[in-house]
């Protein structure tokens, strides 16, 4: 078996660091520093650049640990002090031999082909620094308590973390190949240092002496993410993003000032992707800092001013992750208005205002299932005070409710949730608004039953949420829709009595016809919303009778009535808007539509 220290002595004479095999080994940070030269040299070519990283790998797994890290006093400062700068230079040129293309501006991104070889040369990098920290580990174990050598770990530390966490994501730079290497490097750093993951390995422990790596991170860090400079290299921001997930309570509020800037860098940027990527951020901030840190300094008003200002954009991916981190970010700047006693308005009726008027007038399906997605929250959160929106409330409720969402009709479900938590915040002011909201709620359970595009589970729920809308519609007004149902059932029979008559005297013989489903279901929602239409320009109407349907919808029969007074009684039976005159409490005027109905009746 080859002596280790002739294996060793033959390896450095290969990268010309000795003059002959036969030579002394070095000190260590001689060695380092010669190393770095040779590292430096070989950047700029590829071919010699995977034979040095190759050569420095196998130096790492063959040499001895006491020679790699050698055993110093802890009163010997100035070696301690040579040891780390030495590692960490060498380190970091190790890892500039995989370093990553920078774009020339910030208009573009570099293509796929700017990265063809930064996988093969990040793999190399990654098994030489895991060999590395490999003897670190077999070597330093029983002197991991020592001052020296922590403080030497905590400086290597940072930087290895920063490429692992650079080419283990799914990136243009990375493969399948160097992706696992880089994730095996991240554990193997997480396994030395006795940390339990990757936020332990930032945070460290707040109950020991245990520390994290997170300031040296943030000062490797921090000087490429200026507002000049960010956007050079696609893997900054998101080894930032990925860093700044992992910290939480209490450790992130020191680290605040230095966590901000940039996430309100990225937050402010034009495109959405990096928009996102800031919003992120600062959500994370929000939810991670005590509301009493993120008050001082006016650190929340410049962080909702910055989110308040993306609601004006037509992105749904930006809009639901703003909407989401205004929700926790009011908290924190007010109280919320459904708890204070004094409801002026604030900051929560600044948000709901503009919020409702672009859902009013907006088209695109994804903003649409954005906005009624995030709605209910916000009217929980009013309470009683989204009385002062009840006009918007009520509108965007009509127009939502009047729209299909198949299959999930997200949408419709979600305004149902608004409409019912709506009335139960502000019951005193929904009676004058029970007649609207009753037609429209009619009318949705005419078109969900006769949407062949719904679910069964859908349609259910649809017919369930509609359901318990009206039961609270009936308590708002005290009895008033209960009451006008068991009106209108009393006088059913007679109806169908008086309609018997009519067909068989005004109606002329059955004309069967092919219709299809469409056309069956489409007369009877008209006849049911009161809808009537003239047939090719003449006076007469054309409907679905209800007392000759047919069992199957393509038998369905079309009747030409031409009696207009008892074709208007059968349509204030069908009708919901004329339903709802039957609601009008005693003692109070009767509509004009009430009225109307009552004299046509009478005749």
């Amino acid at each position: 078996m080859a002596d280790p220290g002739m294996e060793i002595s033959s390896l450095l004479h290969k990268l010309h660091l000795s003059s002959s095999p036969s030579d002394p080994l070095p000190a260590i940070t001689e060695l380092l520093s010669q190393l770095q030269k040779k590292l430096i040299g070989a950047v700029h070519n590829s071919c010699e650049n995977s034979s040095v990283v190759g050569q420095v790998e196998h130096l790492f797994q063959t040499a001895d640990p006491d020679w790699l890290f050698p055993s110093v006093s802890d009163d010997q400062e100035t070696e301690w002090v040579e040891l780390r700068s030495a590692y960490k230079s060498v380190i970091s040129t190790l890892i500039g031999c995989a370093a990553l293309p920078i774009c020339e501006d910030d208009c573009s991104s570099l293509d796929s082909a700017a990265y063809q070889s930064i996988p093969s040369r990040a793999t190399a990098v990654c098994s030489a620094l895991t060999a590395l920290l490999g003897s670190w580990d077999e070597g330093c174990g029983a002197r991991r308590d020592k001052t020296g050598m922590t403080g030497l770990l905590l400086t290597v530390a940072p930087p290895i973390f920063l490429f692992s966490v650079t080419h283990f994501q799914d990136q243009p730079w990375s493969t399948a190949s160097s992706r696992t290497a880089a994730r095996h490097l991240h554990e193997a750093l997480v396994r030395v240092g006795g940390w339990r993951d990757s936020a332990h390995l930032l945070m460290g422990d707040e109950y020991t002496e245990d520390r994290g790596i997170l300031g040296g991170v943030l000062d490797i860090l921090l000087p490429q993410l200026t507002k000049d400079s960010w956007h050079r290299c696609e893997a900054v921001k998101l080894v930032f993003v990925w860093t700044l997930l992992q910290v939480t309570r209490p450790v992130l509020s020191p680290f605040l000032p230095r966590l901000l800037p940039p996430s309100l860098l990225l937050n402010d940027h034009y495109r959405p992707d990096n928009c996102m990527l800031g919003v992120g951020c600062v959500h994370h901030i929000v939810l991670n800092t005590p509301a009493a840190d993120l008050r001082q300094f006016n650190r929340a008003e410049v962080l909702y001013q910055a989110l308040f200002k993306h609601l004006y954009t037509s992105e749904a991916a930006v809009i639901q992750l703003v909407l989401s981190c205004l929700l926790d970010l009011l908290l924190i700047l007010e109280k919320p208005p459904s708890s204070t006693s004094h409801r002026k308005p604030c900051r929560h009726d600044d948000v709901l205002r503009l919020f409702l008027t672009h859902m009013e007038v907006e088209h695109k399906v994804a903003l649409r299932r954005v906005y009624a997605s995030a709605l209910p929250l916000y009217v929980e959160r009013m309470g009683v005070a989204v009385c002062r929106h009840l006009q918007r409330v009520e509108r965007v409720v009509l127009g939502y409710l009047e729209v299909r969402d198949p299959p999930e009709e997200t949408n419709r479900l979600m305004i149902l949730e608004v409409l019912q938590r709506t009335i139960k915040v502000a019951w005193p002011r929904m009676a004058c608004r029970v007649d609207v909201l009753l037609r429209c709620l009619l009318r949705l359970l005419v078109d969900v039953s006769s949407d062949s595009s719904v679910g069964g589970p859908v349609r259910q729920e649809l017919m369930d949420q509609s359901s318990a809308s009206i039961r609270l519609l009936d308590a708002c007004s005290e009895g008033r829709v209960q009451q006008g149902a068991s009106h209108l059932t009393g006088r059913r029979q007679e109806v169908r009595e008086r309609w018997k008559e009519v067909t068989s005297v005004q109606v002329s013989p059955v004309e069967t016809t092919n219709t299809s489903t469409m056309d069956y279901k489409h007369g009877f929602r008209n006849c049911a919303a009161g809808v009537i239409k003239p047939h090719r320009g003449k006076s007469t109407c054309w409907f679905l009778c209800p007392e000759l349907e047919p069992t199957e919808p393509h038998q369905s029969q079309l009747i030409r009535v031409k009696n207009k007074t008892f074709f208007i009684i059968l349509v204030f039976f069908c009708s919901p808007l004329l339903f709802v005159s039957f609601l009008s409490r005693p003692g109070k005027q009767v509509p004009h539509s009430s009225r109307l109905s009552s004299a046509l009746w009478e005749r």
